[in-house]
């Protein structure tokens, strides 16, 4: 027609001029048999169910992001997810909670600084020189604390934070 291009058939195929397929069609599946795959539009890729590759990745100097707007988004794999930042940081932000779970492991923060910039203070446990020295205590339910060191453990179970 005038505004398409109809095709009624099996199979179809596009081959690049040296005989390789670059773009097969059946009832079954889409094949894109080149090296990259651009998708330019300025909304990037829509995909309705899931995706499976063996590399996501940004054009030179440019920020890849995976959203998902009004869903979650998931990513699973049997022996592993690693993500990594060659150079500058990786966050992960959220409107309500972050969470870390191992069912069969443990949680390792491996880093020459760890922080905890918003951990609330409990009362002060005992006297003495803190020397501006503070233990992490830990609240029955988990939640974490900060209590001013002293000579022996400043933490207290029944602490106002753990309230």
């Amino acid at each position: 027609g005038p505004k398409m291009v109809e095709f009624h058939g099996q199979q179809f195929q596009i081959n690049s001029k040296d005989g390789k397929p670059l773009f097969t069609v059946d009832e079954n599946e889409v094949v894109i048999g080149t090296d990259k795959l651009r998708v330019t539009g300025p909304e990037g890729a829509l995909f309705e169910h899931s995706v499976e590759t063996p590399l996501v990745k940004a054009e030179a100097f440019k920020q890849l992001r995976l959203e998902s707007p009004t869903r979650s988004l998931s990513m699973d794999a049997p022996r592993g997810i690693n993500i990594k930042a060659q150079a500058g940081n990786i966050e992960a932000l959220s409107q309500m909670d972050i969470k870390l779970h191992s069912s069969d492991g443990v949680l390792l923060l491996d880093a020459e600084t760890v922080r905890l910039p918003k951990l609330p203070e409990g009362t002060r446990g005992g006297s003495g020189i803190s020397q501006g020295l503070y233990e992490i205590c830990v609240c029955p339910d988990g939640k974490l604390y900060l209590s001013v060191a002293g000579v022996g453990s400043t933490c207290q179970e029944y602490s106002r934070v753990c309230q």
